[in-house]
């Protein structure tokens, strides 16, 4: 039903000009769209994109290819691998997207603490959110076809689970994005928010 995306923003003053970096981690249930706009996203603003997919144990893996839904004993490690993930950049002063679930307000706090300067609780961060917002009819087909190509190792059978465990709380934030729009259209329009201007080397963008 919905997707996430939240941008942790970093501000830094190099020798010679002012630069602004960014890391975006596109977030919500499957078939929501993480990998398409996540992709999209990386070629228009020319930061690295990763797959949070690709940090999974194998035997969390394995548990989801059986239709088992992860535990938060599963999905710790994977949280506090991909929150060094974004840590690594944010010292580095890089950018960088990354693709990821995260259903759970407190699984959004472990990557939220990859900003060593915030503090738990407060979402007084450089951190934005960004909902891309589609109905549970329109994920199903979309999960059924990837499983049917093959695609993805996650059956279409979690997909229910996954919506029962996602969770917004509304004191986080969220910015809204129609997640039925055509994948450039969505990369446009979060291109185009004034929260990310001055992040991207790109001129405004039609939306649609």
């Amino acid at each position: 039903m919905f997707c996430f995306i939240f941008c942790v923003s970093i501000k830094f003053i190099s020798e010679t000009e002012n630069i602004t970096g960014v890391v975006i981690v596109v977030m919500g249930v499957s078939g929501a769209g993480k990998t398409t706009i996540g992709r999209k996203l990386e070629k228009e603003s020319k930061y690295k994109y990763l797959d949070a997919d690709d940090f999974h144990s194998e035997s969390n893996k394995e548990k989801m290819r059986m239709g088992i839904p992860l535990t938060d004993e599963d999905r710790m490690p994977w949280f506090e691998s991909l929150r060094d993930a974004i840590k690594e950049y944010l010292n580095n002063k890089k950018g960088l997207i990354l693709g990821c679930s995260a259903l759970k307000k407190e699984y959004r706090e472990i990557l939220r603490s990859g900003d060593l300067s915030y503090k738990w609780g407060t979402y007084a961060s450089a951190v934005n959110f960004i909902l891309l917002d589609a109905p549970a009819e329109v994920l199903s087909v979309r999960v059924n076809k990837r499983a049917a190509e093959g695609k993805h190792y996650m059956p279409a059978s979690l997909l229910q689970s996954q919506l029962d465990l996602l969770e917004i709380d509304e004191s986080e934030g969220v910015l809204r994005v129609d997640a039925t729009l055509r994948p450039q259209a969505i990369v446009n329009t979060i291109l185009n928010m004034n929260q990310f201007q001055g992040c991207f080397n790109v001129d405004f963008v039609e939306p649609h």
